[in-house]
């Protein structure tokens, strides 16, 4: 193995391993953190996590255990992936993480560039953009468990580290990898980047060859493959057929979006606040119901951002939460159970919750369906799932995941 990916979100993770394997390296997603050696032919493992929004001192716990197992497998590299719009809070755990990591690593230096810009994600004077708009500006504003009010990254980061949080600007990133790495500083500093052209990532990639840490979204993937002399390439895919859902618990504004295009078109059931708190939701019957449709279900959490606020003042945002996932896990154990083959998940705390119900310990990565989101399959099934970043596809998406899966 030679690059090791550390992944705060299942979503995350599979968005930047599909990079890394058009990038032509052979990858593997792994469900947490391995306890056995990795495949021999295995270029770029990336770990996924569930450590976005739990206690910073559990999440560096975490991203170091995951850190040397990715360490004892050969990794020269490892990228600390985080989210495009760089969820976090003030108390992490970009920064807690990101300082462990250098740490154990010895880099004094760490480039941080969340920029995706084919996703509509960029980076510019330090700040971040949501299409074209400033990040607390955009609909993660609004987010229920990081909701981002700062678009200044620099701020944001310096919130939850002790280092010093300084800025590479554009006009330097214009000129390239060497303009970057004369940028650095001698003094330790977690450095923003600015990026706003996949050629800027490339050049922070090359910029980055030596490095033994990145810190950043998937787009910074564009340029690592080459630095470890592969090719693009397209990712094999074997088509699934047979029964199929969708699970959605994002509350993004995309993901409402594709929920309403969806249920004109499909059956649906909404999972509420109220039903799921009162405990009134049996998984077993409703994944009965799943199996009943003619036309693959949505099951659905997802709700505009006043009706979460409601809700979570009602029960209390972490319990809610909690009950939510758990049945979408308890659902996705009763989907097995009756032979679905097709899983189309939206958001990242929703993926953890289905891929601890799916019970497998990895996935390989096939070819994408949209920007950061790929085809998975887990080792050993044939089954297809999809694990969606809330803001990520197109008002179809449900429709194309769905379709994509079961052809060549």
């Amino acid at each position: 193995m030679k690059l090791g990916v550390i992944a705060d979100d299942f979503t995350g993770a599979s968005d930047i391993a599909l990079m890394l394997a058009e990038g032509g390296m052979r990858c593997v997603q792994y469900v947490g953190i391995p306890d056995v050696p990795a495949s021999q032919d295995v270029d770029a493992g990336i770990v996924s996590l569930k450590s976005r929004t739990i206690m910073a001192e559990l999440a560096v716990q975490q991203s170091l255990e995951a850190c040397e197992w990715l360490l004892s497998q050969g990794c020269s590299q490892i990228v600390f992936k985080v989210c495009s719009t760089f969820d976090s809070t003030a108390e992490g755990n970009i920064g807690p993480v990101a300082a462990a990591l250098a740490k154990r690593l010895g880099e004094d230096q760490v480039m941080v560039c969340p920029a995706f810009p084919e996703s509509g994600r960029s980076v510019y004077q330090g700040n971040l953009f949501v299409a074209n708009e400033p990040l607390a500006e955009s609909s993660m504003k609004d987010h229920p468990l990081t909701p981002m009010r700062d678009s200044d990254l620099r701020r944001v980061l310096q919130a939850q580290t002790d280092w010093a949080v300084g800025h590479i600007a554009a006009d330097t990133v214009f000129e390239g990898a060497e303009a970057i790495e004369n940028a650095l500083p001698t003094s330790p500093a977690m450095l923003i980047v600015d990026a706003i052209r996949d050629a800027d990532l490339r050049a922070i990639a090359e910029a980055a060859r030596a490095r033994k840490l990145l810190v950043g979204g998937s787009g910074i993937a564009i340029g690592l493959p080459a630095n470890f002399g592969a090719t693009p390439a397209t990712p094999v895919w074997e088509p699934v057929i047979g029964l199929g859902a969708v699970l959605s618990g994002s509350c993004s504004k995309a993901t409402r979006g594709q929920v309403a295009a969806y249920q004109k078109i499909a059956p649906s059931y909404e999972i509420t606040p109220d039903a799921v708190m009162a405990g009134e939701i049996d998984t077993a019957e409703l994944a009965d119901w799943v199996v009943g449709q003619g036309t693959p279900p949505l099951v659905y959490s997802s709700a505009d951002p006043k009706a979460v606020l409601a809700a979570q003042s009602r029960y209390g945002g972490g319990e809610l939460a909690q009950k939510i996932e758990d049945l979408f896990m308890d659902l996705t154990r009763n989907l097995m159970q009756r032979g679905a083959s097709r899983l189309v998940i939206a958001g990242g705390e929703t993926s953890g919750a289905v891929v601890a119900g799916l019970d497998t310990q990895a996935f390989s990565v096939g070819p994408r369906i949209a920007a950061g989101v790929p085809m998975l399959r887990p080792t050993g099934r044939v089954m297809g799932v999809v694990l969606k970043s809330g803001n990520f596809g197109g008002v179809n998406f449900f429709e194309q995941a769905l379709t994509r899966l079961s052809t060549q």
